[in-house]
């Protein structure tokens, strides 16, 4: 099994990032590995992301995270030409508190 994972800078605040976090509540993302959210030095908000496949993100992030960002967006009325680019990235180990990793081809 290998990775399909990604950075992504979009230019939104930690409190926006809350209000699409909770519209999209606990909906599951089959494939989804690791979601992380940090917020840079110039106070946006960056992603990393690891799936399973390709095919797992396009699926989450068309039925769960779409839906939750496009109503935010639209109330504070920004409305971006599109999505932010994704850098890819290759996942070497994931390893978890308990020990436990997983790694491409495993």
């Amino acid at each position: 099994m290998g990775f399909f994972a990604w950075t992504q800078n979009v230019p939104i605040t930690a409190e926006i990032y809350d209000e699409i976090a909770e519209r999209m509540g606990d909906a599951p993302m089959p494939g989804l590995l690791v979601h992380l959210a940090f917020e840079n030095a110039d106070k946006t908000v960056s992603y990393l992301d690891v799936w399973d496949s390709e095919e797992s993100c396009n699926a989450g992030v068309e039925r769960v995270v779409h839906p939750a960002v496009h109503p935010v967006l639209a109330a504070r009325g920004i409305h971006p030409p599109g999505e932010p680019p994704r850098a890819p990235v290759t996942v070497l180990d994931i390893r978890f508190g308990d020990g436990s990793s997983k790694r491409p081809g495993s």
